[in-house]
């Protein structure tokens, strides 16, 4: 991904192409040549269609439709992404008007190359109004793509410990503090939950917690992310195809680092602690097993219904812990439920949340953001379906039934019925390419869940 600095600016260039921003309307406005050209391509100013208007010295200006609707993130990415290196110059739109277009035509330049060598395309940098607001672009591309950046790389160099890198390298930037509790120290610490379904992994690959603090002052805010490295689905192994992509199942860590990048980098008057359970749930002579009765940081146990479902017993250990400080909103982030992208696809981040206004928060920014969200039910009669006839409850439902209703309801009971709380069922994985966004890995509610947080601990006034 190139530098953000080189994707946008303010500064006039005067070599910059023109990039006009055009409906079907305005498009009769151009000059006969223009609409001459317009018509012989075959350009009717389509949402997301761009044009190169050619000139004796190379392209005179570039025509971007908006079908007649409003700008959205995904407005200017197909140009981004195939418009030769250069300089263009946005005329004729106001500042606040392209703020959000502009963040995908930065999006639609990251390439994770890291281990390719084929040569990228150099940068196409956009000219934007004065009054742009450049820098918060630019902090929200930085954390989007670490998010994109970890979810993409393979569990080889992405185990827990390269999680633990990740954080720390946070710190070192922005200041705070990280530590990490490793292996058998989780059980002297009371994370056994945690430990049971990491326990199985290789030396180097241990299981551990990532505690990262940042900020002094303001309302306390609570980030959990899911962080498990590897699914091989433990004993209850998946098949092959089910393994392909299971690189991406720390992707709820990824969401909370990038999150927490953008809190700092913002420099927001939180208190901000982020939490990581990072394991590997792999397969060994002491791995984890169906039917094991497992005891949690909170007191309850655990009965295993199905080792494949060891993201939520990972991250009721970091719940608890984070509830413990009694924060004024607490976040998390997971590739938890297959149940959540039968109902919802892979666009549409399940999200759950135990308080009202909370949700009336998430449910405006992601309009305003146009990073979509949908709530999903708390639905208490389901809880009995955890049930279990030897331990407090099941990891699994007793039925196939409500499967991503039921994994949250599992979170709800390591939750504080007092703390505001929200949780994200993301698939955190664009599995087609589309405008802006690459087959691989996508942050998906991490604009709307930013803005929300701002809006609801009240860090806006």
């Amino acid at each position: 991904m190139a530098q953000t600095p080189t994707l946008l600016t303010i500064k006039h260039n005067a070599k910059a192409i023109p990039v006009r921003i055009v409906s079907a309307e305005l498009l009769e406005q151009q000059s006969k040549d223009i609409r001459a050209w317009a018509k012989a391509s075959r350009f009717n100013a389509d949402a997301g269609q761009f044009l190169r208007v050619p000139s004796k010295e190379g392209v005179e200006a570039v025509l971007i439709g908006t079908g007649g609707e409003s700008l959205t993130p995904w407005s200017f990415a197909d140009a981004a992404a195939n418009l030769s290196e250069g300089a263009y110059a946005l005329e004729g739109t106001a500042a606040g008007e392209c703020e959000i277009a502009a963040l995908g035509w930065c999006l639609a330049q990251y390439r994770f190359d890291r281990y390719r060598s084929d040569e990228n395309n150099g940068p196409r940098t956009l000219v934007l109004p004065e009054g742009t607001n450049v820098e918060a672009i630019e902090r929200l591309v930085a954390s989007i793509c670490l998010v994109r950046d970890l979810v993409n790389t393979p569990a080889e160099h992405m185990g827990p410990a390269d999680l633990q890198d990740a954080a720390e390298a946070l710190t070192e930037e922005f200041g705070g503090s990280c530590t990490t509790t490793v292996g058998e120290d989780l059980l002297d610490e009371n994370f056994p939950a945690i430990h049971a379904v990491g326990r199985a992994a290789a030396e180097g690959r241990e299981p551990r917690l990532i505690d990262l603090r940042w900020g002094d002052r303001g309302p306390k805010l609570a980030i959990v992310g899911k962080g498990v490295c590897f699914d091989t689905g433990g004993l209850d192994l998946k098949p092959a195809s089910g393994m392909l992509i299971m690189k991406k199942d720390m992707g709820g860590a990824a969401h909370a680092l990038g999150l927490a990048r953008l809190i700092m980098a913002s420099d927001l008057k939180v208190q901000l602690r982020m939490l990581i359970p990072a394991v590997e749930n792999a397969v060994s002579g002491n791995a984890y097993r169906p039917g094991d009765v497992i005891a949690t940081r909170k007191g309850f146990s655990v009965e295993i219904g199905n080792t494949d479902a060891e993201g939520r017993v990972v991250l009721c250990d970091a719940l608890t812990l984070a509830c413990e400080d009694n924060p004024d909103l607490l976040m998390d982030f997971a590739t938890l439920t297959g149940a959540a992208r039968v109902a919802l696809g892979p666009d549409l981040p399940a999200t759950y949340s135990n308080h009202d206004p909370l949700w009336a928060a998430l449910e405006k920014a992601a309009t305003d953001q146009q990073d979509p969200l949908w709530r999903m039910p708390l639905w208490g009669p389901y809880d009995a379906m955890l049930k279990s006839e030897i331990a407090d409850m099941n990891n699994t439902a007793d039925g196939p039934f409500g499967g991503s209703i039921t994994a949250a309801l599992y979170l709800q009971r390591f939750v504080e019925k007092s703390v505001p709380w929200v949780h994200f069922d993301v698939f955190s994985w664009m599995p087609a390419a589309k405008p802006g966004r690459p087959k691989g890995g996508e942050a998906q509610g991490l604009r709307a869940s930013f803005d929300a947080l701002k809006s609801f601990l009240k860090l806006d006034a």
